[in-house]
């Protein structure tokens, strides 16, 4: 099939070049000249493993990137991948993907075949009834042969691909037979006896994202809650998690207690659902009390840190930037709030991340970064361990060229041992 994806940012340069890869021939279409260059020349714009490989062996054979839509009317389906980032009150603005669903209405105005235009970012419900359904017809000039649909995205940042290519669901948000059909056969190479395919309208499929979102974050914040008590009741969390994993109406995933969830999807879809229950007069108790335990976590972690190091002219190492191992964005890392704090309390900051510096940079000039974890480590009063990357799993003698060895770690990535003062956040 063609497939036209509009969209080149982190959930479209996956999907294009995924697609391309299980055999379509796709066109990755993006205002940003840059990104439609870099994806020409055979490289990611974005740092996920395994993506500029795929990108590398398929541009200029199934993939081609432009800034073009006339690619839209010549395929058999358009995905819309654009951001939707928060407003300050949480909602989602949609102001780029409005944009970008009339242009692609008005490239198929013409178009007399029945064309399927796909919703692949993260909208709440009302947002396909009253903006983005609307949007598309616009464009088309009412166009019938133009049909919307809704197919969530459920990647995981360091595992996109993998995801992709794997999925242990995929949901159909249709309103016709046909609809549902083309996007069968958009996936069918992925699909076999052990893929889960959920058909449903396209407001029900939006709420599968978020509700699938809202309770991991939640069930993250709520492991989180009980860690903070463990450690009080000086317990390790990490035990009583491995028993309660046990019981299969809990199961072991996500139970890993630690300094909060971040990047870009947690706090803005929760954010995004809280914002639209409000507008509807609901107020959702258990997902206001998800984003404040989250928040809170970073400020815990300093609390330990303190109980060890006066912090007013210390130098502290921060370790970890991204949000997550195995990937370069810093979207809501656990590391911002940390510095911001460390700032406030005049701490002199060296930060370390093996992918993450760059942009960290950007949003902390005044910040001292090192080429190594064993650099920022040396000559500091304590450290703090942000970010599970696993070369933090090895360090040992590093800790020996801290003036004063004390590590808070965040995520249990580091063995207590003899010669280092060591804090666990919930153990």
């Amino acid at each position: 099939m063609h497939i036209s994806v509009i969209g080149s940012g982190y959930v479209g340069t996956t999907i294009a070049a995924c697609f391309a890869d299980i055999g379509h021939e796709v066109t990755a279409i993006d205002i940003d000249e840059e990104i439609v260059d870099t994806l020409n020349d055979g490289r990611a714009p974005i740092s996920e493993p395994g993506l500029e490989e795929l990108i590398e062996a398929n541009i200029g054979g199934r993939l081609e990137a432009t800034t073009s839509y006339d690619a839209v009317p010549q395929s058999d389906v358009t995905f819309l991948a654009i951001g939707t980032p928060s407003n300050d009150d949480g909602s989602i603005d949609l102001t780029a993907l409005s944009a970008a669903a009339e242009a692609t209405g008005e490239a198929l105005a013409d178009k007399d075949e029945r064309h399927l235009v796909v919703i692949k970012s993260t909208v709440t419900p009302p947002s396909i009834t009253d903006v983005l359904g609307p949007a598309v017809r616009n464009g088309a000039d009412g166009n019938d042969a133009v049909e919307v649909g809704m197919n969530p995205e459920f990647l995981r940042e360091g595992s996109a691909v993998d995801d992709f290519q794997n999925p242990d669901k995929l949901v159909f948000g249709t309103n016709s037979e046909w609809a549902t059909e083309r996007l069968e056969n958009v996936f069918e190479p992925l699909t076999d006896e052990d893929t889960a395919v959920v058909e449903t309208d396209p407001q029900t499929a939006s709420m599968i994202k978020y509700a699938n979102n809202a309770f991991l974050a939640s069930k993250i914040s709520l492991v989180n809650d009980l860690g903070n008590i463990c450690k009080e009741f000086g317990l390790d969390a990490y035990e009583v998690m491995g028993a309660i994993g046990l019981d299969d109406r809990i199961s072991e995933q996500f139970l890993r207690s630690g300094v909060g969830w971040g990047g870009s999807c947690f706090p803005k879809d929760v954010d995004a659902i809280i914002a639209a229950a409000r507008e509807e007069g609901y107020d959702p108790a258990v997902l206001e009390a998800a984003v404040e335990v989250n928040d809170r976590q970073p400020a815990r972690m300093l609390e330990l840190l303190e109980g060890h190091v006066d912090l007013e002219g210390a130098r502290i190492a921060v370790l970890g930037l991204s949000f997550k191992p195995r990937t370069d964005d810093i979207r809501n890392s656990r590391a911002i709030p940390m510095i911001e704090r460390l700032e406030d309390r005049g701490a002199e900051i060296v930060a370390y991340d093996p992918v993450a510096v760059e942009p960290m940079q950007e949003r902390f000039p005044d910040v001292e970064y090192t080429e190594s974890a064993a650099d920022a480590l040396e000559g500091a009063d304590g450290s703090v361990i942000v970010t599970d990357w696993d070369e933090f799993a090895t360090l040992d003698e590093e800790f020996n060229a801290m003036a004063t060895p004390v590590v808070v770690d965040g995520r249990r990535i580091i063995q207590r041992r003899e010669g280092i003062t060591y804090e666990g956040l919930t153990w």
